[in-house]
């Protein structure tokens, strides 16, 4: 286990395995998150700011290689078993299936699916309710946004701590942080 708890918040109620679990870096993590054993956290060039509801599975590595920008990570995400991810942004209610790869210039707004073993880093911003698939990383647009895994999220905090040591919450979100981690993809007007 790797965590930083002089740097990593973790908010109330989020479940985070620590066996062979490494967050390092100024992350931030926001309530009722799940991150199973050997996942990666790494905010190598800039802070990590996870919102809420996010299931990050095994071997799973989320990290920020872009200098001075804060990676913002939205809610209602899932990250399956060895998903890549490099991206400084993803909204909400997106899907990175197994072993997916994410690249650094690649932006994920909301509703999409990366699929398993799909390789993106193009420099665009991904329309909404995207999928990609296949070995090509064919392109559809779905007309519903992937499931919530409310249920699954609210199982595995209950059965987790059974089985594995948990890392206990050491930070409790602002309410004006809250609202900024639900729409990372919306710009404010000063």
């Amino acid at each position: 286990m790797s965590i930083n708890k002089e740097t990593v918040k973790i908010s109330y109620s989020s479940i985070i395995c620590t066996e062979h679990t490494r967050i390092e870096g100024d992350v931030t993590i926001g309530l009722k998150n799940v991150i199973h054993p050997t996942a990666k956290i790494i905010a190598e060039c800039g802070p990590i700011i996870i919102g809420d509801y996010n299931l990050i599975e095994e071997n799973v590595t989320i990290i920020n290689k872009t200098p001075g920008i804060i990676m913002m990570i939205g809610n209602h995400n899932v990250f399956e078993v060895g998903a890549n991810i490099q991206t400084p942004q993803i909204g909400d209610h997106n899907v990175m299936e197994s072993k997916c790869h994410v690249g650094l210039r690649t932006r994920i707004t909301n509703g999409c699916v990366i699929g398993a073993m799909c390789n993106i880093n193009y420099d665009e911003i991904l329309a909404e309710n995207t999928v990609i698939y296949g070995s090509r990383c064919e392109r559809r647009l779905q007309h519903e946004k992937p499931s919530v895994q409310l249920s699954q999220i609210e199982f595995l905090g209950k059965i987790l701590p059974n089985y594995q040591r948990i890392e206990k919450p050491n930070y409790r979100l602002p309410s004006t942080t809250a609202t900024t981690i639900q729409s990372p993809t919306n710009t404010t007007n000063t």
